[in-house]
């Protein structure tokens, strides 16, 4: 099989992972006129996956042969997809010569479990390996880690590595139990707990001594993970736990969150279905709300309902059902309960208490704040707007900011 051919079918094997940011290292560059490439610059010219999707880093799998059997995953054992590996030395071709055409800043590579753990996880920590080291390659590499691999592996995967990154798959244990019963989630958070621990060591060994820093690098843009949504039943409220869990307890740089989409011959215990692409996305809203807006994962999910609102971002949905906070004086408020006003971004904070320090803040300055005036108006206190009780109070406020309906076709 040729490479053109291999990287069809493992390009498009790849695009279900959706934990392939490039942000969060450290600035390199080759502009001493040593090494291939950089960090620089948050995406790429011109690279796109099989299906369409422009992407910002050389995304593939070493393999899709996989020894496990995901009931979620098009790559599993019993699945009947083509198959292809790449070599080592493939894929470092392929990396040089797409970032020497201009196509890519780095590189995101995975892959499907062959022999062991140890053997395949050593393989794609022999490809950072040789970029690094015979071909000074200094792009951004984001490595996939296989938790069941030897602590030795994964300690050189962060060596070469900007991020590295292990699936949770899913928010639940008894799920991943029955879903990727090949999968333990003790193993799991152990080889996260154990990435911690190296990144912390990392941390606190480059602080600026007498002599300089000392200890190695290690993997500087952090970890991450993925969750799927929707192949089981879990809540969006269970799924936010989860997530805040990770944070607090292995300090990821980021949860990506991926809908979970159905694949060709799936099992009976998966969904016939898709979920609603927009609750990914505001499953992105809320860890957003939970990042850096100050908000408790409790506050964000109606209780009693468990899941978030499909018609209202989460923000709007928590302000409706605490009316009582609002209205917000803007020129007075504190930075803390301004993040909470809807249409609010941080951004946005920043600049009202810039602008405040010099003269009152008007209804005409939120254009120039770059504010939503329509979502903010009912909730705020400005110079020359009060609204009125019965605005902020009526039961129809919430209705003023849902999709309005469209009329269906008649699909032809």
């Amino acid at each position: 099989m040729d490479v053109q051919r291999k990287l069809e079918i493992l390009a498009d094997a790849a695009k279900y992972d959706a934990s392939c940011a490039s942000s969060g290292t450290e600035k390199r560059d080759s502009r001493d006129g040593k090494g291939l490439g950089s960090t620089e610059g948050m995406g790429i010219c011109h690279s796109y996956a099989p299906d369409g999707r422009c992407i910002s880093l050389l995304k593939i799998l070493l393999t899709n042969a996989c020894n496990y059997d995901c009931l979620y995953c098009v790559n599993r054992a019993t699945s009947n997809v083509p198959r292809a590996r790449f070599t080592v030395d493939e894929v470092v071709k392929l990396t040089l010569d797409f970032y020497r055409r201009n196509y890519i800043e780095g590189l995101f590579l995975s892959s499907g479990i062959i022999r062991s753990a140890d053997y395949t996880m050593e393989q794609v920590v022999s490809v950072a390996r040789k970029l690094r080291e015979e071909h000074h390659f200094r792009g951004y590499i984001h490595l996939k880690t296989i938790p069941e691999a030897d602590d030795a592996l994964i300690t050189e995967a962060g060596k070469y590595a900007d991020r590295l990154s292990i699936n949770i798959e899913v928010p639940e244990e008894a799920s991943l139990a029955k879903l990727a019963p090949e999968k333990d989630v003790r193993a799991i958070r152990r080889t996260m707990g154990r990435l911690r621990l190296k990144l912390d060591e990392a941390r606190e060994g480059r602080k600026l001594t007498p002599k300089g820093n000392t200890a190695p690098k290690f993997a500087p843009a952090g970890q991450s993970t993925q969750m799927i949504v929707g192949a089981d039943s879990a809540s969006d409220q269970t799924i936010l736990n989860t997530s805040a869990n990770l944070y607090g307890s292995y300090r990821l740089k980021r949860v990506y969150y991926s809908a979970f989409s159905p694949i060709p011959d799936a099992s009976r215990a998966l969904p016939l279905s898709a979920p609603p692409l927009l609750r990914e996305h505001r499953l992105y809203q809320a860890d957003w709300l939970m990042r850096f807006y100050g908000f408790d994962v409790g506050e964000i999910v109606d209780e009693t309902a468990g899941m978030l609102s499909l018609d209202l971002d989460p923000k709007l949905a928590w302000a409706l059902r605490h009316r009582d906070r609002f209205p917000l004086d803007v020129n007075r408020a504190s930075r803390e309960d301004l993040l909470r006003v809807p249409g609010f971004g941080t951004k946005a904070v920043d600049r009202i208490i810039a602008t405040r320090r010099i003269t009152s803040i008007r209804a005409a300055d939120l254009a120039k704040l770059h504010i939503p005036r329509n979502k903010a108006l009912p909730f705020i206190v400005l110079s020359d707007h009060r609204p009125s009780p019965h605005v902020l109070d009526s039961a129809g406020l919430a209705e003023r900011f849902k999709p309005k309906a469209t009329q269906l076709g008649f699909g032809f």
